[in-house]
Order: C-alpha cells, then sequence, then structure tokens
C-alpha cells in the first residue's frame, strides 16, 4: 500500500502542474510535466521492483527514466525561474561553464572513492555519479535565472525544491557507497518532498527585479582554473583520476574559449556602435556629441573654439537638389581637414554648420581660422557645375567658461551680418 500511496503522490504532483494553466509559458509547463512524469514512471518500476521480481534490468531502466527527468527540467524550470523572461544566450552559456566546471570537481573527488565500493559495476557507478553531477548542472542553470531575474514566492519554493532534491540525490550517493540504502528511508522523503515545494512555486506568482544581475565573473574565472587545474592533472599524472572527467573538463575549457570569444565579438561591436554614435554619418566626421563631450576636457586647455557656417549652400540644394549638396558637404568636410593641424578636431554640428577645436595661442587659431576661411575662395567642381561657396566663423578664445559653444554661435553671426569672414 505505501509503494502505491507513494507513487500516487507523484502522479498528484504531475498533475497539479500540467493543470497549471499559463498559455504564456507553455514550455515551461510542458516540459516540467514530462519531467516529473519521467521521474515518476522511474520511482513506480524501482519501487515495484524492490518488493517483486520484475525484471533483472529494472534497476537499470528505472535509472535511464530518472536520468531523462534532467533534459526536460534543464528546458522547463529556468523558464519557470525566469517567469517568462527569456535568459539570454551569454547567460546561459555562463550558467553552463559554471556547471560544468563544479561537475568536474565533484566528479574528480567523487568517482575515483566510488569505484571501488562498486565492484567494477560501471552501470551502477555510472548512474550513482551522473545524478549529483546533472544535479549540480541544473542548480547553475536553474540559480542563475534565479539570481539575475526573480523575487518572491516563486523562487523561494523553487530554490527551496531543487536544494532539497540535491540532497536528497547526494544523501541516496553516500547510502549507496556505504550498502545502507533502504526503500522507504528519509531519502524517499525527501525527493517527494522536493517535487511538492517544485510543484508549489507554479502556482505562485514571481517578481521580476527592476535591475538586472549578472553571473559573478569570480565563478567562472574559479571554474575554468578548476576544468584547467583537473586536466593538468590527468596529463601529467594518467590514473589519478578516472579518465571520463576529461569529457566536463575540456567541455567547460571549450565553452569558456568560445564565450570569451563572442564577448570580444560584443566588445567590438559595442565600440563601433559607440563610434558611430559620435560620428556624422555623411562625411564621417565627429558629430555634435562628439564636440560637445571634447569640449568639457578642452575647458583647461589654451586654444579655441571655432563655428563654421556655409554660406549660399541652401541655393545649392534647391537649385542642383540634395544628392549635389551632399557631395558639396562631403568635399567642403574635405577642404576643412587638409587644412587644420593634426591635433585639431573638425565636427560636422548639423546641416552646413561645422565646429573645430584647436589648441594653442590667439595667434595660431586665428591663423587656423583665416585658412579655413580661404579654403573655399576657389569653386567647386560638381558633375559639370561650378558652385562657389563662403563660410563665416565665429572665433572663442578659450577661457574655461561653460558657454563657448554659444558665444561662438553669436561671433558666427556677426561675421555673417557684417561679411567679414572671421570674427
Amino acid at each position: 500500500n505505501e509503494i502505491f500511496l507513494y507513487n500516487i503522490i507523484i502522479f498528484l504532483v504531475v498533475l497539479s502542474i500540467f493543470r497549471k494553466s499559463d498559455s504564456s509559458n507553455q514550455v515551461a509547463i510542458i516540459c516540467t510535466s514530462i519531467a516529473f512524469g519521467l521521474w515518476g514512471i522511474g520511482s513506480l518500476i524501482s519501487s515495484i521492483s524492490t518488493f517483486y521480481t520484475f525484471s533483472t534490468y529494472s534497476v537499470t531502466i528505472s535509472n535511464t527514466f530518472y536520468l531523462l527527468f534532467y533534459p526536460f527540467a534543464l528546458i522547463g524550470l529556468p523558464r519557470i525561474a525566469g517567469n517568462k523572461k527569456k535568459l539570454s544566450f551569454l547567460e546561459i552559456m555562463d550558467a553552463s561553464i559554471i556547471g560544468l566546471g563544479l561537475s568536474s570537481l565533484v566528479t574528480a573527488f567523487l568517482i575515483k572513492p566510488v569505484l571501488p565500493r562498486f565492484n567494477g559495476d560501471l552501470v551502477s557507478t555510472f548512474f550513482s555519479i551522473c545524478f549529483p553531477v546533472a544535479d549540480l548542472v541544473l542548480i547553475t542553470v536553474v540559480g542563475t535565472s534565479f539570481l539575475t531575474q526573480l523575487r518572491g514566492k516563486r523562487s523561494a519554493f523553487l530554490a527551496l525544491g531543487i536544494l532539497v532534491f540535491t540532497l536528497s540525490d547526494f544523501y541516496f550517493l553516500w547510502q549507496s557507497v556505504n550498502g545502507t540504502y533502504r526503500f522507504g528511508s528519509f531519502v524517499d522523503n525527501g525527493w517527494l518532498i522536493a517535487l511538492a515545494l517544485i510543484s508549489e512555486s507554479l502556482w505562485h506568482r514571481g517578481d521580476i527585479t527592476n535591475s538586472q544581475k549578472s553571473v559573478n565573473p569570480i565563478l567562472l574565472t574559479l571554474s575554468v582554473f578548476l576544468s584547467a587545474t583537473l586536466l593538468a592533472i590527468v596529463a601529467l599524472n594518467p590514473g589519478y583520476f578516472p579518465s571520463f572527467i576529461l569529457f566536463p573538463t575540456i567541455a567547460t575549457l571549450l565553452l569558456a574559449f568560445f564565450r570569451m570569444t563572442i564577448a570580444l565579438k560584443e566588445a567590438r561591436t559595442i565600440g563601433e556602435e559607440r563610434i558611430l554614435a559620435r560620428t556624422d554619418e555623411l562625411t564621417g566626421l565627429p558629430n555634435r556629441r562628439k564636440l560637445i563631450g571634447e569640449l568639457a576636457i578642452f575647458s583647461e586647455k589654451d586654444g579655441a573654439l571655432l563655428l563654421l557656417d556655409l554660406d549660399g549652400f541652401k541655393p545649392i540644394n534647391d537649385s542642383h537638389g540634395h544628392e549635389i549638396g551632399d557631395i558639396v558637404l562631403q568635399q567642403v568636410a574635405g577642404r576643412f581637414s587638409r587644412a587644420l593641424p593634426s591635433d585639431a578636431l573638425l565636427a560636422r554640428l548639423g546641416g552646413d554648420e561645422f565646429g573645430v577645436i584647436i589648441a594653442g595661442s590667439y595667434e595660431h587659431t586665428m591663423d587656423v581660422a583665416l585658412a579655413l576661411h580661404a579654403t573655399l575662395s576657389y569653386p567647386f567642381l560638381i558633375e559639370g557645375a561650378t558652385i562657389n561657396l563662403g563660410v563665416s566663423i565665429g572665433h572663442i578664445t578659450n577661457d574655461g567658461s561653460q558657454d563657448l559653444l554659444r558665444r561662438a554661435d553669436l561671433a558666427m553671426y556677426q561675421a555673417k551680418r557684417e561679411g567679414i569672414g572671421v570674427f
């Protein structure tokens, strides 16, 4: 009676999970239901074979069903923990690196002492080790989602359930090694309590935190370091650890390599995006945002801010079209760049307006302003058309004040009104 009551409770837990209607999180519900259903079938076969002659392979069959629990649990439980929020690919990869790295450590120190106790029975050894290692991976993957996203009752029940499940598996391993496991002992109740807690978590709403936390890089570094160390020990002292420890160690290092490659690519992409955010698309020059950012640094240096506005540019757009106007702006930018010293900053501020930050004495910066004015003294030849332009330049010596741009704008309009080129 206890056998059937025990297994009925398991399948009631499965039914409870399946009845949890959540249309936006169906993958989590289905995968978690399948995971617990497989675990329940394994439990039913195991408990029946304990008291009745079922099959000589009943232990292997039940352990296979137990093991099939993990792939579906690894899909379903993180989605429950994430509360419908999708984990990024890098977060999943980080979790895998930590899980495999810690699994390497557990494998190294658990398999060696266990092997002799099972008298060479590799099947029993395989299953007894796989369960706690798989639990460790499960804790890591779900823990990543829990630590980065979730708070509230759901997370509490889920975390407690997985912890009890893992402790039960480790206790079962310890009992198996020492030959003290008996059906109906505390460890069986632990599994049942764990499944009930995980099922209960689905019936509570998860609270997403406002800030997203990433996986601690120290854990990643520690996992990679442990795996590299274990791999070195295996290479220097063959036979000290079982050979199949190579799988989690090599897998950890390969994942870490791919993780580094992706991180470098993302860093390069972010750098390019930042450059593009401060670059004028038409001319390739820095834009207004870049100039304003440099002005904050420039306030403590000797030099000047020049503001340049083209004279007669609007009629060019009206008569020749915007495509020709764009070519003119590109050629103007080229002439200005060639007239400036290498340490000067030339930016297009928008439309036909440019800005220049230049270091040096008043005489030097004024000479540069006059040189810029002279660059437009001869016409542009574009697609057979002769185009004449002028430029009005406002020159403001840097005195450390915060209104250089406003004052340069006033000076530029003064130069335009008086027709004197540079003011």
